[in-house]
C-alpha cells in the first residue's frame, strides 16, 4: 500500500505542477495511457490469484479514478485561467473615448421631400399618397389621356404584365392618379399635394429612369389661377429662403388641364451659381393648370359646380437648384462619399420657424 500511496502523491503532485493543458496531457499519459503507470497496475491484475485480485482491484480502480478526477479538475482550472488570460487582453476599456465612426446622413430628395411638406402644410395643404404600380386608367385614361391620344407618346412608359382580367398596370408615370384617387374616395373641397417616386424610360445628367415628383391640387367652387399663382409664389419664397420671387407664365398643354401654364422663375446665372429673387434670367420650374372639366366628370365630380387647379415639379430638381448639386445620377449612385458631402444630420429637421436648409 505504501507503494501505491506514494505513486499517488508523484502522480498528484506532477498534476498540479502541470502549467498548460500539454503539460497534463503528458502526466496523464504517463498515468493512464496505454503504458502508463497505473495502467501497468490494472493489466497486473490478470495474473494474479482469486483473493489477491479481490484485494487489489479496488485499491488499483480508485487510484485511477482519483487520478483521472484530478486531471480534469486541473485540465477545467487551466482553461478558465487561459480563457481569463485571453479575456484580459482582448478586453475592450470602455471608459475610454472610441474612435469617432462616420455617421449616417439624410439624403437631400429626403430632405428636400420634407421641406415640401412643412411648406405646403403651413399653407393648408394634406399629403396624399398612392401606389407607384398603378392602373393604366389611373394614370392616363382618367387624366382624359384615352389610349388612343397622342399624349401618351410624350411619357416613356415602363409597362407591367397585363393582368388575369387582361388590364393593363403601368410603373406610375407621374405622381397624378395620386390626384385621381383622392377626387374618387373624397368630395371637395380638395386641398392635397402628392409628393412621390415615379418612373419613366429617360437618363442622362437631368433625368433618371426612377425620379421625384410633387403635386398639388385644389379643387373647390370658387378657385382660380390667381390663387395658383399665389401658391406657387408662396412656396418658391420659402423653399429658396429669398424675400420674393417674380413668376413668368408661358402658356402650354397638358391634357388634364384646361387651360394650362407653365412657370418660370426669375433668376440670376452669373458668376456660376443660380440665384432666385433676382437676375435677369428665367428657369423653368413647373407645369399647372385650371383641372380640365373631364377630368373632375371622370372622377365623379360635377364640373358645373366644382373647379380646380394642379401643378407639379421635380423634387430632384429642386434639390439640385437649392443645394448645387450638378448631376441627378448622383442621387441614386450610392457613393458615400457623395452622401457625407451633400447630406443633412438626422436630427435636421425642416420647419419653417427653425429654417428649412443648414
Amino acid at each position: 500500500m505504501t507503494d501505491i500511496q506514494a505513486l499517488e502523491r508523484q502522480i498528484l503532485d506532477a498534476i498540479a505542477g502541470a502549467s498548460d493543458e500539454a503539460s497534463l496531457e503528458t502526466v496523464r499519459v504517463a498515468a493512464l495511457g496505454k503504458k502508463g503507470s497505473i495502467s501497468d497496475l490494472l493489466k497486473s491484475l490478470g495474473g494474479m490469484g482469486a483473493d489477491e485480485r479481490k484485494a487489489k482491484g479496488p485499491v488499483f480502480n480508485t487510484l485511477r479514478d482519483r487520478v483521472a478526477a484530478a486531471i480534469a479538475d486541473r485540465k477545467r482550472a487551466l482553461e478558465a485561467a487561459a480563457l481569463d488570460a485571453r479575456l484580459a487582453t482582448e478586453r475592450v476599456d470602455i471608459t475610454l473615448p472610441v474612435r469617432p465612426e462616420p455617421v449616417g446622413t439624410v439624403h437631400p430628395v429626403s430632405q428636400v421631400f420634407e421641406e415640401i411638406i412643412a411648406i405646403f402644410a403651413d399653407l393648408g395643404f394634406s399629403i396624399a399618397e398612392g401606389p407607384d404600380v398603378e392602373y393604366d386608367d389611373y394614370n392616363f385614361t382618367k387624366l382624359n389621356i384615352p389610349p388612343d391620344h397622342p399624349a401618351r407618346q410624350m411619357q416613356a412608359t415602363f409597362f407591367v404584365a397585363r393582368q388575369a382580367d387582361l388590364s393593363r398596370h403601368v410603373l406610375r408615370t407621374h405622381t397624378s392618379p395620386v390626384q385621381v384617387r383622392t377626387m374618387l374616395k373624397q368630395a371637395p373641397p380638395i386641398r392635397i399635394i402628392s409628393p412621390g417616386r415615379t418612373y419613366r424610360v429617360d437618363s442622362d445628367a437631368t433625368h433618371s429612369p426612377m425620379f421625384h415628383q410633387y403635386e398639388g391640387l385644389v379643387v373647390d367652387e370658387v378657385t382660380n389661377l390667381g390663387h395658383l399663382k399665389w401658391v406657387l409664389e408662396e412656396f418658391y419664397k420659402a423653399f429658396f429662403e429669398v424675400e420674393s420671387v417674380e413668376l413668368r407664365a408661358r402658356p402650354s398643354f397638358f391634357p388634364f388641364t384646361e387651360p394650362s401654364v407653365e412657370w418660370d422663375l426669375r433668376c440670376d446665372r452669373s458668376g456660376g451659381q443660380i440665384k432666385f429673387g433676382t437676375g435677369n434670367d428665367w428657369l423653368e420650374l413647373a407645369g399647372s393648370g385650371m383641372v380640365n372639366p373631364r377630368v373632375l366628370e371622370n372622377c365623379g365630380i360635377d364640373s358645373t359646380k366644382y373647379q380646380g387647379y394642379a401643378f407639379g415639379g421635380g423634387i430632384d430638381r429642386l434639390a439640385m437648384l437649392k443645394y448645387g448639386i450638378p448631376d441627378i445620377r448622383s442621387f441614386f449612385e450610392s457613393d458615400l462619399r457623395w452622401l457625407r458631402a451633400y447630406g443633412f444630420a438626422a436630427l435636421d429637421i425642416p420647419t419653417l420657424d427653425g429654417g428649412l436648409s443648414r
